[in-house]
């Protein structure tokens, strides 16, 4: 398709404007950032498949009715979605203990969680996306009391998708993060889930092995990240079982 005015450049994506009233078209790049943007690399194929994966996700979601922003894949790196108003927080859900949560709690790598545990920071990247509590939520007007609601209700519905995709193909699900967006139908206002959902935004371990996954391939210097997106790719048949090794040759 055409390019568009550009609306936004994030780290990971970059945000056009798209061919109707209401769309956006979400572009994936392959930049990878860690440790708020201080580590940087260009990954080959890893906005092509994050792209693919968030497609798919997006899709399980809308079949079990949670509603998203995604409305379809237009090739190997962009899709279209609807544009929304982003609530200014980080959802993150944890089923086991991993990165900061061990760090700021002490509890071990690998720990399962009495029970998920739904955490919000706030995002600004010029303050390092700072853990934020219900009440800061409610004092500074971020999301309302029937907002937080709706998204724990959200999260915890998609937690238990992706807990049960992935642990079907031998993978768990440790913790990840979604952002939520607002949508106006006149009057009526409803959440939905944006951004994306992918690797990048998740934290994946082999059940067998303990492998990881995900962009703490990245973080932590424990291989190809490519590789890795890849083979999350081929168990979920996102990818076909030859050639995924390049996902670039088809950009």
């Amino acid at each position: 398709m055409a390019r568009r005015k550009k609306i936004y450049e994030g780290k990971a994506k970059i945000l056009y404007e798209g061919p109707e009233p209401g769309t956006i078209v979400q572009y994936f790049k392959d930049d990878a950032t860690a440790f708020n943007a201080e580590k940087k690399d260009v990954i080959d194929g890893k906005g092509v498949l994050n792209n693919r994966l968030s497609e798919f996700f997006m899709n399980g979601l809308t079949q079990i009715g949670v509603p998203t922003h995604f409305i379809r894949r237009l090739n190997m790196r962009e899709q279209l979605v609807r544009s929304c108003e982003i609530v200014p927080l980080e959802v993150i859900v944890r089923n086991y203990a991993a990165g900061t949560m061990s760090k700021r709690l002490g509890i071990a790598e690998g720990t399962q969680l009495p029970r998920p545990i739904v955490e919000y920071c706030y995002k600004d990247d010029a303050l390092g996306d700072p853990l934020v509590s219900e009440e800061h939520i409610a004092a500074f007007g971020w999301a309302s009391q029937q907002d937080m609601e709706d998204i724990l209700s959200l999260a915890l519905r998609v937690n238990d998708f992706m807990s049960g995709v992935m642990f079907g193909v031998g993978i768990r699900l440790v913790d990840f993060k979604i952002e939520i967006g607002r949508v106006y139908e006149g009057d009526f206002q409803r959440l939905i889930i944006a951004d994306e959902i992918s690797p990048d935004s998740c934290r994946l371990w082999d059940i067998e092995t303990g492998e990881k996954l995900d962009k703490d391939v990245f973080r932590r210097d424990l291989g190809n990240l490519t590789d890795a997106y890849s083979e999350v790719a081929r168990r979920l048949g996102v990818l076909p079982k030859t050639n995924v090794a390049k996902p670039t040759l088809i950009n």
